[in-house]
């Protein structure tokens, strides 16, 4: 990032310092898609929310349609989105609509439980979206960095979520065809003048390594989640992701566990982090199937990069206290 500060100039401007950035930033493009494994297009934005708003307003499409317990982020960009129910952890091939002229979003990794919605490469969930007519848009906000992409016409990724900085993300694009271009940067596909200094930052970041750089391993991590487990109900559908866990406590609401953690010095939160400061039931529990008075008692918990075995063990101890 400090180079990207250094050298800063708008991208598209054709004077020396305008080329110069220009460079840099196509060559942090390449090391992206190369980091990823991606053999598409990338189109830089400033995070995940405007990633998924390019995609489900610019596909060239008629119909969107989403799972049930998509982020907030993809019910404001499509607030008229079929939506399809997730049954034990998935969506389920079998059970969706025809996706003539529809994009598809489903997610890779729930943000509020872990869940996996696509276990494994989802050649099935793509296969079945192509043959009835459709796209597939999927958000690895939750995952990219961390294990390998799967296969989709779209993905959207976050950088803050792999140890990135703030404020920068991506849409990864089969084809810009698949888009209704608008002018202006990112090829004429995103308004606004690129933030060099965060993609950097974002290419160093994916090139930094993924779960296996980080501080804790993923054993330490199910380790985690089963002393907890033993003082309260770890909420699990189908597949669970290491890093991510929604945990309710026998007895204590979630907005009181929130107020006695924080005072112990841990950040959690109740349902995903954009939504968590609402009293209302997380929309994500309730399409999980979760009982109310389960959901009422239930927080996240997550783990980053930079989290080491000393803060679970704490947390640990915490949690068992409070039981």
């Amino acid at each position: 990032m400090e180079e990207g500060f250094a050298i800063w100039a708008n991208p598209s401007s054709p004077h020396a310092e305008g080329r110069r950035a220009r460079a840099a930033l196509e060559d942090a493009r390449e090391r992206v898609k190369r980091a990823l494994g991606w053999q598409g297009e990338v189109i830089f934005t400033s995070g995940a929310s405007e990633a998924l708003w390019i995609a489900l307003n610019r596909a060239k499409v008629e119909r969107r349609i989403v799972s049930a317990v998509e982020h907030d982020a993809v019910f404001r960009a499509a607030p008229d989105a079929e939506v399809v129910p997730v049954i034990d952890g998935e969506v389920d091939s079998n059970t969706l609509p025809d996706c003539a002229n529809a994009l598809v979003a489903v997610q890779h990794v729930n943000s509020e439980t872990g869940t996996i919605l696509l276990p494994f490469v989802c050649n099935t969930l793509l296969e079945a979206v192509r043959e009835r007519g459709g796209l597939l848009l999927v958000d690895c906000s939750q995952s990219a960095g961390k294990v390998a992409l799967p296969e989709a016409d779209m993905i959207v990724v976050s950088a803050h979520k792999f140890g990135g900085p703030i404020g920068i993300g991506a849409l990864l694009v089969r084809d810009f065809n698949l888009l209704d271009p608008v002018g202006g940067h990112e090829r004429g596909y995103r308004q606004g003048t690129e933030n060099l200094p965060g993609v950097l930052g974002m290419a160093a970041a994916l090139e930094a390594g993924g779960l296996e750089s980080w501080a804790t391993k993923v054993e330490q991590h199910f380790d985690f989640k089963n002393a907890l487990f033993r003082h309260g109900e770890v909420i699990a559908h189908g597949i669970q992701c290491s890093h991510i866990i929604a945990v309710a406590h026998p007895t204590m609401s979630a907005q009181a566990l929130l107020i006695r953690l924080d005072a112990m010095g841990f950040a959690v939160s109740a349902g995903s982090a954009c939504s968590s400061g609402t009293l209302k039931k997380s929309r994500v529990l309730d399409a999980f199937g979760v009982p109310d008075d389960v959901a009422a008692r239930t927080i996240r918990v997550s783990m980053g990069w930079s989290t080491t075995p000393e803060e679970l063990e704490r947390f640990a101890e915490v949690w068992a206290s409070l039981c």
